[in-house]
């Protein structure tokens, strides 16, 4: 920090009715500091310093105002845009412009103007396999179709500890496959889920597939439950055109999808599937306050029945998904979202309501014909795989952006995650530098935001470092790899020195999947003395180092 004002012993507070998650934000990180809380519409006392928290529609989503007075007495307005602005605005204070020393706090002096340049960073999960809470049992690290193994109340700790992070780091969505089960709290849990995420500036989505993944409702006895709807009209059910299914070229090992009501599919071209589809959505929006909806086609198979084939028309033709080149319809897409889209976002038109449109096309103009009907409005997402990605990365320009039918267009990584590597895969990798390269080329070419996987705890400094990357980046592209490194690594693991030596040592464990055993022990032992130079949590990042190089000791490779 640069000039600086000392505030110390009591202090008044404006705002925290309307605010109350960052005015507990900042009671707990300033807690030396003696608060006095004023009521809304009562003055402060002129000669008392003060916080101040205000919400401004002029501001964007997530933007924020930081003016320090020092004249007389420390005043600090915290000025936001609505939903997370504010919230955004406090960590950026207690985070980056101030300190604690003994019974004061030290506060930089100057003020800030931040906007986040990609409006659209979210969390892409899983219900069953996001482990945040590590103390329960259950865990899974891979799957679509899976059974939830946790006991009922591991949904909410897992996702609850999701949202502190997201909140403290400027990530500002969570999509969830999985959002509704019986086995984990149906809608109550869901309910709670959604309050207790609103309060901290973080939108939660749940993720459906028109007629596939289990419905709106993804696993229960429940009218908007895809089982169930099929069971209660069987001639609604999909003629495949071929097994459910498909195999990942950047994973290093074959995928297995076993037959279950997991894996059902209804057909897209029957009515009254979409008119449940509808219903099934205004239910959700109407008895959860979700922050939008993620709404896919489903990605493992495409109904192949007479009227499917003549709707589609030669909009597309089923040789385009011939040798597994892909295994959904945009034409599906193109016809039945619109109607979903408004069921979806009735009542509140700020909700985010995704459109995926699936894997690795985007620079296919062909791919996206079908798609000049869509509605603005919508977020389109277009995933790419690790071997797309690194053509993307240099192949994609704003042109190519610019010529799609779509208006409000972000990346989904189907990398850096559990869904691409060799053994190990990349979920435990150590991948900020891939999302901060990805949310670099993302504004580059003019796309408003990313999406990436964000299933794996924080307790893991990989992920926890990953994710603050994504963060950081996301909101601010221009942000440089080195600050990242020296300012916000830097500050957790000992300094600038000490970050560029734990950065290395993990991407050197990253390289390869066998090592010489020498150089294991030796990266584990550097570790230990890491921490053994540390307190707080920086000691536990350092020994998840030295574990990390352990295990791989005792394994040996």
């Amino acid at each position: 920090m640069g000039s600086q004002t000392r505030i110390t012993g009591r202090i008044a507070l404006a705002g925290a009715a309307k605010h109350p998650h960052a005015a507990a934000r900042l009671r707990k990180a300033w807690s030396a500091l003696e608060w006095l809380t004023a009521e809304e519409g009562e003055g402060l006392p002129a000669s008392m310093p003060a916080v101040r928290l205000r919400e401004s529609s002029l501001l964007a989503e997530g933007a924020f105002h930081i003016d320090v007075e020092t004249a007389d007495v420390p005043t600090v307005t915290i000025t936001g845009g609505p939903f997370s602005g504010v919230i955004y605005g406090v960590e950026e204070l207690i985070q980056r412009r101030s300190e604690s020393a003994g019974s004061a706090v030290a506060v930089a002096a100057d003020s800030v103007r931040r906007a986040p340049k990609m409006a659209y960073r979210t969390f892409w999960t899983w219900d069953h396999s996001s482990n945040w809470e590590l103390n329960q049992v259950g865990h899974q690290e891979i799957g679509v179709f899976n059974s939830y193994g946790k006991p009922p109340q591991g949904f909410l700790r897992d996702y609850k500890r999701m949202v502190d992070f997201c909140s403290m780091n400027q990530i500002a969505a969570i999509v969830i496959y999985g959002f509704f089960r019986d086995s984990h709290g149906g809608v109550p849990a869901a309910q709670e889920l959604c309050r207790y995420a609103n309060e901290r500036g973080v939108r939660i989505l749940p993720g459906v597939a028109i007629g596939a993944y289990g419905g709106v409702y993804w696993e229960g006895d429940h009218k908007y439950n895809l089982a169930t709807w099929l069971d209660a009209n069987p001639g609604y059910e999909a003629a495949m055109e071929r097994g459910v299914g498909f195999q990942l070229a950047d994973l290093s090992f074959p995928l297995s999808f076993p037959r279950s009501d997991y894996t059902r599919v209804a057909c897209p071209s029957e009515p009254d599937n979409i008119a449940w589809m509808k219903d099934a959505l205004s239910w959700l929006v109407e008895t959860v306050d979700v922050g939008g909806v993620n709404i896919e086609g489903g990605d493992y198979g495409v109904c192949g029945c007479e009227r499917c084939v003549a709707r589609r028309g030669e909009r597309e033709a089923a040789s385009r998904r011939d040798h597994d080149a892909e295994f959904w319809s945009h034409a599906d897409m193109a016809d039945n979202f619109p109607g979903l889209y408004e069921a979806a976002r009735a009542g509140r038109d700020d909700r985010w309501i995704y459109c995926e449109l699936q894997w690795d096309n985007l620079l296919d103009p062909s791919a996206h014909d079908p798609l000049s009907t869509l509605p603005d409005g919508a977020i389109y997402q277009h995933t790419f795989n690790r071997s797309y990605w690194n053509r993307a990365r240099t192949e994609l320009t704003p042109a190519h952006v610019d010529a799609l039918p779509t208006s409000s267009n972000v990346i989904r990584a189907q990398y850096a995650c559990q869904w691409n590597g060799d053994d190990r895969t990349e979920r435990y990798a150590f991948n900020a530098l891939d999302f901060a390269e990805l949310s670099k080329k993302a504004d580059e070419v003019g796309m408003q935001g990313v999406t990436v996987w964000g299933e794996p705890s924080p307790f893991h400094a990989s992920a926890e470092f990953s994710y603050m990357a994504f963060g950081r980046f996301g909101y601010d592209p221009s942000l440089t790899w080195e600050e990242f490194v020296s300012q916000d690594i830097g500050a957790r693991v000992g300094g600038a020195a000490a970050a560029e030596s734990f950065v290395a040592l993990m991407q050197e464990l990253d390289s390869s999947p066998e090592l010489d055993d020498a150089r294991l022990r030796a990266i584990r032992d550097e570790a230990l003395d890491g921490a053994q130079s540390q307190t707080g949590d920086g000691v536990r990042r350092w020994l998840w180092l030295a574990d990390r190089a352990n295990q791989r000791v005792y394994m040996g490779y």
